[in-house]
């Protein structure tokens, strides 16, 4: 009787350890990721970039107000935003503790400097002291006083003053503030030097160079001029992921700090190829491309962009009429990974 139970219970064992070995040997199912995608159609581009920014100070505009010593901020008498002439206060400071002593201790070096001059002078003349003893204490006294002008604040308070006309920018700081020498309590910028900056793809950046026409309007279209690209940064904006495109605008154009804009560049002839919504495009360290999905599974792509719309971008190579591009969930995905479409898909 014991030797039918043992073998009952070596079956069972048997038994389980075969289902157990099914079980393990099921592989684990590959991720499938949810994406909507949009047909690529095919296209004639005009050779036109169209891009967006908005007016900035110019650079030799920008003149910096500095706490000359460590301070407390007694009053701002022109918040940021405020306009002000050559001359006018922008905010009155006082001396922190440490300054204070400072001071004490300078104009009391410096008087002490002076006298013990004045002293090898009388000497001198007596015929008790050398020229070169006397040329050291000058010396001396000289320091002295380059030292206690340089805390930049003499008195009880000190008034920093706008140096030219312009707008004030950049006072965060607020009364009772204490401020560390050196510090930029403001700017001012100038009126008059103003220039724009307007963010491009920077697959497009490639294809624009210094010198090149750039037709800037207000983003309204009210109004609108032609000038010269000043300059491009490849350098991504950390908040936007685009590259910058730089022109001066000219006097008198109406556009201030701020103002929003919008430019076309030309690029060049107008150029066949195929365009898809500008969310498919991907960038990877200057790498343009996208994902295709083909039999459910999604190709990474690399192409050639040409121009652009505020929504759509032309592809010159890479994909063809017909290819469906991820427009939404690219971001997740790898080269090779399987998807199912939302619903909803873009056509």
């Amino acid at each position: 009787m014991k030797y039918w139970t043992l073998g009952v219970a070596l079956l069972l064992a048997g038994c389980s350890a075969g289902g157990d070995d099914a079980s393990n040997s099921d592989a684990t199912p590959p991720p499938v990721a949810r994406v909507r995608t949009a047909a690529a159609v095919a296209d004639t581009a005009n050779g036109a970039i169209s891009v967006y920014g908005a007016a900035e100070p110019g650079p030799a505009s920008m003149h910096t107000l500095t706490v000359p010593a460590e301070a407390i901020v007694s009053a701002i008498a022109a918040p940021t935003g405020t306009a002000v002439s050559a001359g006018q206060a922008v905010a009155t400071l006082r001396p922190s503790l440490a300054t204070r002593a400072a001071i004490a201790k300078a104009a009391s070096d410096a008087r002490a400097a002076d006298a013990a001059y004045a002293r090898a002078r009388r000497m001198r003349a007596d015929g008790l002291m050398s020229d070169a003893d006397v040329e050291t204490a000058r010396a001396a006294a000289a320091s002295a006083d380059a030292t206690r002008a340089n805390l930049g604040i003499s008195g009880a308070a000190l008034t920093l003053r706008a140096p030219v006309a312009g707008t004030v920018q950049g006072l965060t700081a607020k009364a009772g503030d204490q401020l560390a020498a050196g510090t930029a309590l403001a700017t001012i910028g100038a009126r008059g030097d103003v220039r724009a900056r307007f963010g491009i793809d920077p697959s497009l950046a490639t294809r624009v160079h210094a010198g090149e026409t750039i037709h800037v309007e207000l983003l309204d279209g009210s109004h609108g001029t032609s000038v010269s690209v000043i300059g491009v940064d490849p350098l991504l904006d950390p908040t936007t992921r685009l590259a910058s495109v730089y022109v001066q605008l000219p006097a008198g154009f109406g556009a201030s700090a701020g103002t929003p804009l919008q430019a076309t560049i030309a690029t060049g002839p107008a150029q066949a190829g195929v365009s898809i919504p500008y969310a498919a495009l991907l960038d990877d360290g200057g790498r343009s491309y996208v994902f295709v999905v083909r039999g459910g599974v999604a190709k990474s792509v690399d192409v050639s962009p040409g121009s652009s719309t505020a929504d759509r971008i032309q592809i010159l190579k890479g994909i063809q009429p017909g290819d469906r591009v991820v427009v939404e969930g690219g971001t997740a995905l790898e080269d090779g990974m399987k998807v199912t479409e939302r619903a909803g898909a873009t056509r």
